[in-house]
């Protein structure tokens, strides 16, 4: 069945930086687009970045120029590398396959001084 497993979560200052890891399992991972979104408390979940099969890339215009999305279709997995952390990005972030109607647990970001 479909899994999609977050990781890399953490407690970080504002300025610092964390990398997410989603590891995907049960689906072609290379035929798919892959999103990652965030919630935050009390908020809408939020389309936080894309990447296509081809490789091209979006961004919300909150984390552009700060956060950078990859894949790896030799593993299965895509990447959030996520720079210069604002309070504001505090919230669970989680991965998504578009199409697929699978959320896994997500990873809980803080970015707090």
């Amino acid at each position: 069945q479909v899994q999609l497993v977050e990781s890399g979560g953490g407690l970080v200052q504002p300025g610092g930086s964390l990398r997410l890891s989603c590891a995907a399992s049960g689906i072609i991972f290379s035929i798919y687009v892959m999103d990652w979104y965030r919630q935050a408390p009390g908020k809408q979940r939020e389309l936080v970045a894309t990447i296509t099969r081809a490789y091209s890339t979006t961004y919300a215009d909150s984390v552009k120029g700060r956060f950078t999305i990859s894949r790896d279709n030799a593993k299965n997995t895509v990447s959030l590398q996520m720079n210069n952390l604002k309070p504001e990005d505090t919230a669970v972030y989680f991965c998504t396959a578009r199409g697929i109607h699978y959320w896994g647990q997500g990873t809980q970001v803080t970015v707090s001084s």
